[in-house]
């Protein structure tokens, strides 16, 4: 029989590209979000990826009646959380809205697994968890430090409740996988990166400015202690990241873990610097950016990333796409969406 995979916030980004992976994996595939942060668009891709539409359920994981529904109507072996907000700026101006929806849809999940069963659950955190850190490239032994933003202040407490959940109710397993820059979109032009309104992540900001949606891409700051003055970030393919969610859940139900609680890297372990994806994208798509700097954003850090050996090894999963692949299936989507060739 086929292992059911809940997936939250699975009409988003990364929800969207992790559900195909799912099912292509050999999954049955249950997708719920409460479309607060997306639209239609995604989710239609899935099915057109697929050739099938996975069964679909709108609801808000904030509702806990609805979420011990959801559990109770459906034999789900696990469940990979992404619902949560994930703008850093909004998070600073709003953190009762960020605690309030990142926690309490988490607990949620957690309690209405362990009310019908137990569950092995997935949670989607960040390497922003490890802040400005001394020692790069940052492994899972790595200390985590205080937080800069109430976004990044949720995946901490959210990996902590998963951690001690985990000892308190032996139903109940647990992965974090800490992930850094997800960037690009699925091959197919059928899914991809979708912000409402302006862009808080730079590929888009790339794309919808290479597009003529933006007039011109802010760069933030460039004057930091990098070769080119820019920040240093290790930028993931999106469908590479999806896949080690498969290989997470896997590893998961197969009853293979090393320990209750695990925890993971997922990234490439090659910083790329603001300025160098900028160069790459328009290289790759033989483009010229309109493009200036401008002051540093609060609550950037200088350089983070991390090392994937412990994924590799645990988890059999490498990145495989490079950063051109991903910057020319990130083009596509966003001529896609406009209806370009």
């Amino acid at each position: 029989m086929k292992k059911t995979v809940l997936v939250s916030g699975g009409a988003g980004f990364i929800g969207s590209h992790v559900s195909v992976e799912l099912a292509q994996a050999g999954y049955d595939v249950l997708i719920a979000d409460n479309m607060s942060n997306c639209d239609e668009t995604n989710y239609n891709g899935v099915c057109k990826i697929l050739g099938y539409a996975p069964e679909f359920v709108k609801m808000d994981f904030c509702d806990s009646e609805a979420v011990d529904r959801l559990f109770a109507g459906h034999k789900i072996d696990a469940v990979i959380h992404f619902a949560a907000y994930k703008a850093v700026g909004e998070s600073v101006a709003q953190p009762l809205m960020y605690y309030r929806n990142n926690l309490l849809s988490f607990m949620n999940v957690i309690e209405a697994a362990r009310k019908n069963g137990g569950c092995n659950v997935l949670f989607s955190s960040s390497a922003t968890v490890y802040g400005e850190a001394e020692d790069l490239p940052v492994t899972e032994k790595t200390g985590r430090k205080p937080s800069t933003s109430p976004y990044g202040n949720t995946k901490q407490i959210s990996e902590d409740i998963l951690r001690d959940c985990v000892k308190a109710y032996p139903e109940i397993k647990g992965i974090a996988l800490r992930y850094f820059n997800p960037i690009g979109a699925h091959p197919s032009a059928l899914i991809g990166e979708l912000p409402r309104g302006v862009p808080n992540n730079l590929v888009p900001f790339i794309t919808q400015t290479a597009i003529g949606k933006r007039e011109c891409l802010s760069i933030f700051g460039k004057d930091y202690p990098t070769e080119d003055g820019t920040c240093l970030r290790d930028y993931i393919d999106v469908v590479d990241l999806a896949k080690a969610h498969v290989c997470a859940v896997t590893r998961m139900i197969e009853g293979k873990m090393k320990a209750d609680y695990e925890i993971y890297n997922i990234g490439t372990g090659r910083p790329v610097s603001v300025l160098e994806l900028v160069n790459s994208f328009e290289k790759v798509n033989s483009l010229k950016l309109n493009y200036k700097f401008v002051d540093r954003r609060p609550g950037d850090v200088v350089s983070i990333y991390g090392s994937p050996a412990l994924a590799n090894e645990e988890l059999g999963w490498k990145a495989e796409r490079s950063v051109e692949e991903t910057l020319a299936a990130a083009w596509a989507w966003e001529k896609a969406l406009a209806g370009k060739n």
